[in-house]
């Protein structure tokens, strides 16, 4: 196993409904520590080039809508092969699919506003820590 980092981004239904703390004591209990964690409000710009993979997609201007509406956390987590575990842990995208004891599953609302998002390979958790960190490596 390999020690590694990942992004974890806890999104603004979870922060507007003060389950910050539940949320990030179950990752904590799965073993993955949080060694940085930025509170902050995303502009539009800075959403959009964080999602810029998604520009095409019909659901882009709603999700810059919702990721905008309130305040997100950034985290970095830190743990043995971090970024699969993290995505195990995160469950489904859409939390109706998700897996009994996931945090999609526990946590989110809809498919939209689904609670989390996590870096789904190393490559990608190096460029969203970055994105929101600077330099970590």
């Amino acid at each position: 196993m390999t020690i590694e980092r990942t992004l974890c981004m806890i999104k603004p239904d979870i922060v507007s409904t003060q389950r910050i703390g539940a949320l990030c004591d179950r990752i904590e209990r799965s073993g993955l520590r949080i060694i940085e964690l930025r509170m902050l409000q995303l502009e539009r710009e800075r959403a959009a080039a964080f999602y810029a993979e998604h520009r095409q997609r019909d659901f882009f201007a709603p999700l810059l809508d919702f990721m905008c509406s309130g305040s997100i956390v950034a985290q970095v987590l830190e743990g043995e092969d971090a970024v699969k575990r993290f995505r195990q842990l995160i469950g489904h995208t859409d939390p109706a699919q998700a897996d009994p004891g996931t945090l999609r599953a526990d946590f989110a609302s809809s498919i939209d506003a689904n609670a989390v998002h996590g870096s789904d390979s190393i490559a990608s958790a190096r460029r969203e820590i970055d994105f929101f960190f600077g330099k970590t490596w």
